[in-house]
């Protein structure tokens, strides 16, 4: 059985503020290459941790192609109380996360950051692998979770980086 996590950078650590911005697109046409690559390797589970902007659009891309190539969708908050103070459009957005196959939250609510520790430790732990767009020259908060994912051994981390998004903008 195949599992991938897929996190990486928010909309707003990209500078996108707009649902229509063009630079999603290109983004979306890397996923499906990378989900394709990824059914074609034996997927069965795309995991997720629920957050806005590369994350939820590799979410949409995985439900258009999920039916397809029979693989499935979870989303594991880390806390019960994730999203509640987005939006009513982010809130929109979490309805969609919430449509997916297997929907589970780590904790009630926030505590410590001891807490997000344990939670990324347990997604590491119960995935095979990690699909995540990060650049270490655009460091964010998600350096330390990637941190996490390489100091175990035998764990694949597949980066989507801007220099393949600008390569796949080259092939248009």
């Amino acid at each position: 059985m195949t599992s991938i996590l897929v996190t990486g950078y928010k909309n707003f650590e990209l500078g996108i503020f707009n649902d229509k911005d063009p630079k999603i697109e290109i983004i979306k046409k890397a996923i499906k290459k990378n989900i394709l690559r990824y059914c074609d390797q034996g997927l069965d589970w795309l995991v997720f941790t629920g957050n806005l902007g590369f994350e939820f659009w590799a979410f949409e891309v995985a439900q258009e192609l999920k039916s397809e190539y029979n693989f499935q969708l979870a989303v594991i908050f880390p806390f019960q109380t994730h999203g509640q103070n987005w939006n009513e459009g982010n809130q929109m957005k979490l309805a969609t996360f919430k449509q997916a196959d297997f929907l589970k939250y780590s904790y009630e609510t926030y505590q410590s950051p001891g807490q997000f520790r344990k939670y990324q430790q347990f997604l590491i732990n119960n995935t095979n692998q990690a699909y995540v767009f990060y650049d270490p020259e655009a460091e964010t908060n998600l350096k330390s979770f990637i941190k996490q994912m390489t100091i175990k051994r035998h764990y694949p981390v597949d980066f989507l980086t801007f220099e393949k998004l600008n390569e796949i903008l080259e092939e248009d």
